[in-house]
C-alpha cells in the first residue's frame, strides 16, 4: 500500500511538471486577446459593420495599452482610424493616425512609421485634404520601407491605386490595385480580394470601360458569396446597377438595384435600401 502511494505521488509530480508550463511572467493573454480582436475587427470592417468594428478596436487598443505593447497600439490605432473615416468621423480618425505616427517615431520603428504614413496619406486622399499627386508621392516614398507585413504591403498598393484613379491615370491605377489583389488572393484574404475587384470596377467605369467594370463586379460578387459578405454583395449589386444605367440598360440596372435592395433590407440597412429606391426613380 505504501509503495503504491509513493508511485501515485510521483506520477502526479511528473504529470504536473509536464502539463504546467513555467510561468515566465509575460502578460501574453492580453496580447493574444488583442490580436484576435484586431483580426476580427478588420474582418468586420470589410463586411461593413463599422460600429461593431469600432467597439472591437477600442477594446483591442485598451488591451494593447494594458500590455504596454506600443507596436500593437499602433496597429489598433491605424485600423481604428480607417473605421472612423468610414463612419464620417474624420477628426477622430486623424487623431488616431497622428498618435500612430508619433508613437512609431518615438520608438524608431521605421516600418510601422512608414505604414502609419501610408494610412495618413489615404486619410488625406479620401477627405480631400491633399492633392492626389502629393499623396502618391508620400505613398511611394513610404511603401519602400514596408517589407514584412503582406497586408500592409497590399494596402500600400491599394492606396497607390486610389491616388492614380484620382489623378486620372486609370491604367496605372488598375495595375496598382492588381498588385494588392495578387497578394490577397495568394494569402487567401478573399474579403479583401473582393474589395480589390470592386475598386478595379470603379477604375474601369471611370475610364469608360463599362463591360470591364461589369466583369470586375462579377468577380467581386463571386468572392463575396464564398465568404458570405452580405454587405459586400449589396455594394457590388448597387455598383453593377450604376454601371448598367451608365450603359443605358435600365432594365438590367433595376434588376441589379433590386438585388442590392433586398440584401440591404435583409441586413436591416433601411437607409441604404431607401437610397436604392431613389436611384431607381432617377
Amino acid at each position: 500500500m505504501k509503495k503504491s502511494v509513493v508511485i501515485f505521488v510521483v506520477a502526479i509530480f511528473i504529470f504536473s511538471c509536464s502539463s504546467q508550463p513555467k510561468d515566465t511572467g509575460d502578460v501574453i493573454h492580453l496580447r493574444a486577446q488583442a490580436e484576435k480582436e484586431l483580426a476580427v475587427a478588420n474582418k468586420t470592417a470589410v463586411h461593413g459593420d463599422y460600429e461593431t468594428a469600432r467597439s472591437l478596436l477600442e477594446e483591442c487598443k485598451r488591451k494593447a495599452v494594458l500590455a504596454d505593447d506600443w507596436g500593437l497600439i499602433i496597429r489598433c490605432s491605424l485600423s481604428l482610424g480607417n473605421v472612423l473615416f468610414s463612419l464620417g468621423k474624420n477628426d477622430l480618425a486623424f487623431s488616431e493616425l497622428e498618435k500612430a505616427v508619433q508613437l512609431a517615431q518615438k520608438h524608431g520603428d521605421r516600418e510601422l512609421l512608414s505604414v502609419s504614413r501610408v494610412f495618413y496619406a489615404r486619410g488625406n486622399l479620401i477627405s480631400g485634404n491633399a492633392d492626389p499627386k502629393t499623396v502618391l508621392s508620400e505613398v511611394n516614398s513610404s511603401a519602400s520601407n514596408i517589407k514584412n507585413d503582406k497586408l500592409y504591403i497590399a494596402f500600400s498598393w491599394q492606396v497607390k491605386g486610389l491616388a492614380y484613379r484620382a489623378i486620372g491615370s486609370f491604367l496605372e491605377a488598375e495595375n496598382a490595385v492588381k498588385q494588392s489583389l495578387a497578394i490577397h488572393e495568394k494569402e487567401k484574404y478573399l474579403d479583401n480580394a473582393s474589395y480589390d475587384w470592386y475598386t478595379i470596377a470603379s477604375i474601369r467605369s471611370m475610364a469608360g470601360n463599362t463591360q470591364g467594370a461589369l466583369d470586375a463586379l462579377t468577380a467581386a460578387i463571386r468572392l463575396d458569396r464564398r465568404v458570405e459578405n452580405s454587405w459586400g454583395l449589396a455594394a457590388n449589386w448597387r455598383a453593377m446597377g450604376d454601371v448598367y444605367r451608365k450603359m443605358g440598360d435600365i432594365q438590367s440596372a433595376n434588376d441589379a438595384y433590386m438585388r442590392a435592395k433586398d440584401i440591404y433590407t435583409a441586413l436591416g440597412h433601411l437607409k441604404d435600401s431607401a437610397e436604392i429606391d431613389k436611384r431607381m426613380e432617377n
